[in-house]
């Protein structure tokens, strides 16, 4: 059997109105770009779905079952500096650059909580441990 890979991810937002500006933001920066309204592509058969969430249903719960945060390998430490620049200029909340024992990690929440890594890693590095 061949290896299957990962084609999209569908992220349900409480609003989507709300959540527009931070993604309009972010997802240009990791080098995505829209294909319609709620949809965004890498340009390599990987998509982002964006979906209101039921109203009944509950929010992100950083460390409840199920995603924890979606992760970005940066080529260099100048990139994850230019997008959390880039955020803060759009006038989005934006925490400082983690220093994770020599990576460069910036953790950016979206208007539900959800989580978004944007982490450089040096040679010598672990990527994930």
């Amino acid at each position: 059997m061949s290896n299957l890979k990962l084609d999209h991810l569908t992220l349900l937002v409480t609003s989507i109105e709300a959540s527009r500006p931070f993604y309009e933001t972010l997802l240009p920066l990791l080098g995505f770009h829209r294909t319609t309204r709620e949809n965004w592509t890498d340009g390599q058969g990987f998509f982002l779905q964006f979906l209101p969430a039921r109203p009944e249903t509950r929010p992100y719960e950083r460390y409840g079952a199920g995603l924890n945060h979606l992760g970005f390998g940066a080529p260099d430490a100048e990139t994850v500096t230019a997008i959390r620049d880039a955020m803060q200029a759009a006038g989005l909340e934006v925490p400082e650059i983690q220093d994770l024992g020599g990576a460069k990690a910036l953790f950016l929440k979206d208007p539900d909580g959800l989580r978004f890594e944007i982490t450089w890693y040096p040679p010598g590095v672990a990527v994930v441990d």
